[in-house]
Parts: C-alpha cells; structure tokens; sequence
C-alpha cells in the first residue's frame, strides 16, 4: 500500500443486503477499517430501504465530498451514480465527488467492467493512491417510462426473466443463480413482437427474444452482450436477439462476446433508442439487475453522457 492518503473528505456507503442479504457484520467492519486508514475524513453510511443509496450520494455532494465509496451490487452503485447524476453541475463530470465500488453483490458487473476480477483490497488502494489512479467520467442511460438512470443498461424479454427467476432464487449464492436461472428460463421463453429504433430509425421490427441497451459489457457478472461498448464514449450501444436465431447457443456465445456478427443478431450504436411491443402487451424490463415495476409497452432510452466520475485505470490497463 503506498503510505499517503486520500486528502479530502469521503463516504462509505454499505448495503447490508447486498449478494442476497449475506452481507457479514465482520466483513462490513473490516471493510470501514481498511477504508478509514485509507481517506482522512471518512463518514460511514449504511443503506436503509431501496433508494437509499441516492438519498446519500446526494447529501455527499452537498457536503462537498471528495471520494463516495460504495460497497454493494450493481443496484446500489447505480443509485450512487443516479444520486450524483441527478445533483450535478451543468457541465458534466465537474465538481463531483469520484466514485469506487466495492464489489459486495451477486454478480457485479460494473466493478468486473472497470477493474476486472482483481482483488478489491488492491485496486482501492490503487485508486486512491497508487500508480494507476485516475478518473473516468462515465456515460448514464435514461429510461423515460419509468424515470431512472441506468448504469450497465437495461434489458427486454429473455434478460429480464432471467433476472427476476435468479432473484426468486435464495439458496444459490454468486453467479451461478443465473447459470441456473438461463437454463429454466430458455426453456419456456417465447418471442413477441416488437419495434426497435436507433436516432429515428429503425433497425428491427419483427420477433425480439432479448434487447440490451447501455454503456457496459457485461450483464450477470459473465455474459459480454455488448462486448464493444465503452463507458465514457458518448453512445451507447444495442444487442437484439431476433426471433430466428438459436437463443441457447447464442446465450452460450455471449460469455465471449462471440454472439456478434451471427445470423439475428443486431447489434448497433446510438444515442437515442425505442423498443416498443406492436401488440401492445407490457414489456418485461430490466435495469442493471433490478426488475422494474410497470406495465409498459414502450422503452424509451436516451445518453447522458460523461455526468458520473469514477476511479478507475485508463481503460487499456482494466
């Protein structure tokens, strides 16, 4: 560990039900521990209720923060990054508090995005103070019908129910309950009919299986849908599974990013994106691991780009 410290001020937010509620008191002590040797003025906040988290990283950029550390799954750093997003200034990325995850969750996609699957204890102590620190300024998604920033992206059809069938799941730890979750949910999944539109054009209408928008590679901890996106590029990118093509062995190419370029794969770019039911029936949707609740047949996506700093390597060193 280098021997300086984070000069200002900081938060470490904690969600106690993060990874399915196994969060472990000890685990959360050390976890304080090593953070406050690590940055001088250090305030520790643990998350009450869904939400919570950007209820904090709000209340953090009005105390002026220099650092918010967050120690749970993709949905608690997403609210971190709503909370911060929704707070900024005008110019994207300036005058906020950086940000570092901690990965305490199921399958922790966004923390395999920045640092891969290195040790935690290592890369905080690089980001803070290390050889490789720096910051990245990172592009959100914006989904209209249900008003929420979304981080990794959100999903439509055979992503959505494989999430929901894994939270179902309690007696599964880590990334095989969604392992499990693609086999059942493969086997009784059915197409529906859907319009998909890129910056007013559109790129698909017919039978969807599954659709991705958003900034990162992996959904689940483990399967790269976007394996060209970029977080702090300024697009976002779209993965459509049509209804003619194998949905197991695609699923299975995913885990490679090898699904691109594949006879009903559409895979594109953009800023602006609809994906719309034509038979009107709600969509099943998803945010960054979490289901969302409503009954709508349209979601409307859009970029916000650069608006949420994050320590992290340049991107060629992750």
């Amino acid at each position: 560990m280098q021997s300086d410290r984070w000069a200002g001020s900081g938060v470490l937010i904690t969600n106690p039900l993060a990874g399915a509620g196994r969060a472990d008191r000890a685990d959360l002590a050390a976890l304080t521990r090593w953070c406050a040797e690590r940055v001088g003025d250090l305030a520790v906040v643990p998350t009450g209720h869904r939400g919570h988290a950007e209820e904090i990283a709000a209340k953090a950029v009005a105390d002026g923060a220099d650092v918010v550390i967050v120690a749970g799954g993709d949905g608690s750093t997403r609210e971190v990054a709503a909370g911060l997003a929704r707070t900024g200034p005008a110019r994207p990325g300036a005058d906020l508090p950086a940000v570092f995850c901690v990965p305490a969750g199921t399958a922790n996609s966004f923390y395999r995005e920045i640092w891969s699957d290195r040790p935690w204890t290592r890369t905080l102590d690089e980001a803070l103070s290390g050889p490789v620190r720096g910051v990245r300024h990172v592009d959100l998604a914006y989904i209209e019908e249900i008003g929420v920033h979304a981080l990794l992206g959100t999903g439509t059809g055979v992503v959505a129910d494989v999430l929901a069938a894994a939270n179902r799941r309690t007696d599964v730890a880590g990334r095989e309950r969604y392992q499990q979750a693609v086999a059942r949910v493969v086997a009784a999944h059915r197409p529906y009919p859907a319009r998909v539109t890129v910056d007013g054009e559109v790129v698909h209408e017919g039978g969807v299986q599954l659709t991705n928008i958003g900034g990162g590679r992996f959904r689940a901890g483990q399967f790269r849908l976007m394996p060209h996106s970029v977080l702090d590029d300024g697009l976002l990118d779209l993965c459509v599974f049509d209804d003619t093509c194998d949905l197991l062995e695609l699923l299975s190419l995913t885990r490679e990013g090898r699904h691109v370029g594949r006879p009903g794969v559409i895979y594109t770019r953009g800023r602006h994106f609809v994906v719309e039911r034509t038979d009107g029936a709600p969509l099943s949707l998803e945010h960054d691991g979490e289901t969302a609740a409503g009954e709508h047949a349209r979601c409307t996506v859009g970029l916000l780009a650069g608006v949420v700093p994050f320590l992290a390597p340049p991107p060629h060193q992750a």
